[in-house]
């Protein structure tokens, strides 16, 4: 059933590649997805301004705008548009790249050259995720603190706190999941640090931001052998 529900979903698939492109829209079409693509950033901003994606495949390296680019300017639109995943695509596996795709909120991310059936899977893992995501409505409030997703901003007493792009990659995440524990080591692919340490780093600058007590944090919770959750009001 799950599996029925994920599949027949609309994807945007963007590359400039015109055979890379044309065999992932037959591909995902044959697996049950509705399937449209563009050649560029431009396209794919009409598309997305005009319609409602489940998911956007991005190529990083396009002429003119790039995948970061592209990523960038969908997450900074408001409403479930800023929201709508993204898995990145890119023919070099340099971890600066990843690293920089996820601080600008790509889901996930897959070096050429790959396996269409692995495209496939991380597909299907980023909606199951997507699908159990609780709509927030906005903002999250955190005590005398407001985070919002969409504007990637932290307000305390009503002013403007300063973060640091690593630290709203990290609330981000966890807001698409409060109250629910997210796993350290996947908070972790964002970061230089794969184990997890800056992870750790990270939570502990945030609390200093955001907690009354960042020693009992009441908000931004560690979750014993499995690593943190954010638990707005």
């Amino acid at each position: 059933m799950t599996e029925t529900r994920e599949r027949g979903r609309h994807l945007l698939i963007v590359d400039d590649d015109d055979r890379i492109r044309e065999l992932l829209k037959e591909y995902l079409a044959r697996a049950g997805f509705r399937v449209t693509a563009a050649s560029g950033g431009a396209g794919a901003r009409k598309l997305m301004e005009s319609l409602d994606f489940d998911l956007a495949v991005f190529d990083v390296m396009m002429p003119g705008e790039d995948g970061f680019s592209l990523t960038r300017w969908l997450r900074e639109q408001r409403g479930p548009a800023g929201r709508t995943p993204v898995l990145m695509l890119t023919a070099r596996g340099d971890a600066g790249d990843r690293i920089e795709g996820l601080k600008l909120g790509a889901d996930d991310y897959l070096a050429k050259p790959f396996e269409p059936e692995e495209l496939l899977l991380r597909i299907e893992a980023i909606l199951r995720r997507a699908a159990n995501r609780p709509t927030t409505g906005g903002p999250l409030k955190l005590g005398r603190c407001e985070f919002d997703p969409d504007r990637g901003e932290l307000a305390c007493d009503g002013e403007i706190v300063r973060l640091t792009e690593a630290e709203v990659a990290l609330l981000r995440q966890l807001a698409r999941t409060p109250h629910e524990a997210v796993d350290r080591l996947e908070l972790a692919r964002g970061t230089v640090d794969p184990s997890g340490r800056a992870v750790d780093v990270q939570v502990t600058r945030l609390r200093r931001k955001i907690e009354a007590d960042p020693k009992a944090p009441r908000y931004l919770q560690t979750v014993r052998g499995i690593g943190y959750r954010l638990a707005p009001d």
